[in-house]
């Protein structure tokens, strides 16, 4: 038999003796047998140890929130450098010299960047909501007097982008996410259709694939002929900085060729600080054409008088330059960096039974597992039983429906080590364990 992850009574993964690497459903009848009453074997004792761990969400942990305890000390001066007083009114854009310093770190020129709030989701509803009711640059009429809004989901994706469309009733259609970003192909044939309005990418380190999109590809979306005139990228570069090992992954540069291929008003760009300093108090960005700013900031101004400076002043002095906020992500990366090499390690356990299939991303905050499909549900449902809360099966698809029901986003960062671990090699059990009652039940040998 190959090696499987079995939990044993020191809460610790040990492997099986066997050398070889059958895949499961090349088993025999009564090694099939075998296999799974060893698996039930282990989930009980996984049951008994009464864990309580969560693989949930990805959140920054305490370690890493404590690692911009700092910011709670500033700003030391109410005034910025340029003599801006920011506990004033005013300033729609955000302060100048923040904004500077995340337009070199995002690549994009000063006068395209906008320094927000808190959350970068919300700006990302504001682009929506104004678009259906206004229109952009571009469009012929407000999105809200179309017959019909559909825009391209890449999936596995981010679940929030989806409730989002949803909440407003957009239709949705997806398209595979892929090593080197959406499938292109599917998403030039989807673009003809004058209802494709707009497009949802996690351009680099994806959720929760941690896919990145080559520059190639960024320019093939760029440039592909759209039958919607305001056919509109939203570029989510959440996790552009968040990097897993010292060789830095650099996003494609979307707004330049989008401007090269003659559609400068196609792509906004978004980040934040949320995984970088205080995950409710960082600093949301936005970043497009000129023409798009104006047009986001002529709505914005209706809305507010200026978002919060003394926060922007308060991360200005935190970071200094880009240089402050590149060293910051190093200490993120060493935090984070042991937790992801655990996941990969509880996982190689099933490797050679052909059950499972897993990522292993070089940044950003998550680890996309693929089980037998039929089985991700009954994986979910096993863990939850055990004390380990994962995301429901189907959550990175529109709707939460995974067609397949064979995908879970594993989400790591807000654990300690120990729990990862622990929580992880439980995961390991419950898949096996998933996987072999679906086989045992093909084979007509479940009991």
């Amino acid at each position: 038999m190959p090696q499987v992850t079995i939990w044993n009574d020191d809460g610790v993964s040990t492997p099986s003796s066997a050398a070889d690497h059958t895949p499961l459903a090349e088993y025999s009848r009564e090694d099939l047998g075998t296999f799974l009453d060893e698996q039930r074997t282990a989930y009980e004792e996984l049951k008994g140890a009464g864990l309580k761990l969560d693989l949930t969400r990805g959140k920054p942990s305490t370690e890493q929130l404590d690692l911009a305890a700092g910011l709670l000390d500033l700003p030391t001066t109410p005034t910025s450098p340029s003599g801006v007083d920011t506990r004033n009114y005013g300033g729609l854009e955000g302060l100048g010299e923040l904004r500077a310093i995340f337009a070199e770190l995002l690549g994009v020129d000063l006068d395209q960047i906008v320094a927000g709030g808190n959350s970068s989701l919300t700006m990302m509803h504001d682009v929506l909501v104004g678009l259906r009711l206004h229109g952009g640059v571009t469009s012929e009429r407000p999105w809200v007097r179309e017959e019909q809004v559909t825009f391209i989901c890449p999936v596995p994706g981010y679940d929030r982008h989806y409730t989002m469309l949803a909440h407003h009733g957009i239709d949705m259609v997806t398209v595979p996410m892929l090593d080197d970003g959406p499938d292109v192909a599917a998403c030039r044939e989807l673009v003809k259709d004058p209802s494709v309005k707009g497009m949802w990418i996690v351009p680099t380190y994806a959720n929760p694939a941690g896919s990145v999109v080559t520059q190639e590809v960024a320019a093939e979306l760029a440039s592909m002929p759209a039958a919607a005139p305001d056919f509109t990228i939203f570029w989510d570069n959440a996790y552009a900085l968040h990097h897993l090992t010292e060789d830095e992954t650099k996003s494609a540069d979307i707004l330049s060729l989008c401007a090269a291929a003659g559609h400068p008003h196609r792509a906004v760009m978004f980040a934040s600080t949320s995984k970088i300093t205080f995950a409710g108090a960082g600093v949301a960005f936005l970043a497009s054409s000129t023409e798009n700013v104006r047009w986001y900031l002529s709505h914005q101004q209706f809305a507010s008088i200026g978002p919060d400076k003394v926060n922007h002043l308060r991360h200005l002095e935190f970071f200094g330059d880009a240089d402050g906020v590149r060293a910051h992500m190093a200490r993120h990366r060493a935090s984070l960096a042991p937790k992801f090499a655990a996941v990969q390690e509880a996982l190689s356990g099933l490797e050679g039974l052909g059950i499972a299939e897993w990522t292993r991303p070089t940044g950003g905050y998550f680890v996309s597992l693929d089980v037998v499909p039929g089985t991700a549900t009954r994986v979910v449902e096993l863990a939850k039983e055990a004390g380990i809360a994962l995301t429901p099966a189907g959550a990175s698809f529109p709707y939460g429906e995974d067609p397949d029901d064979t995908n879970i986003r594993l989400a790591p960062s807000f654990p300690p080590l120990a729990e990862v671990r622990t929580a992880m090699t439980g995961v390991a059990t419950c898949v096996a364990l998933a996987a072999a009652e679906k086989l045992a039940r093909d084979a007509g040998t479940s009991d």
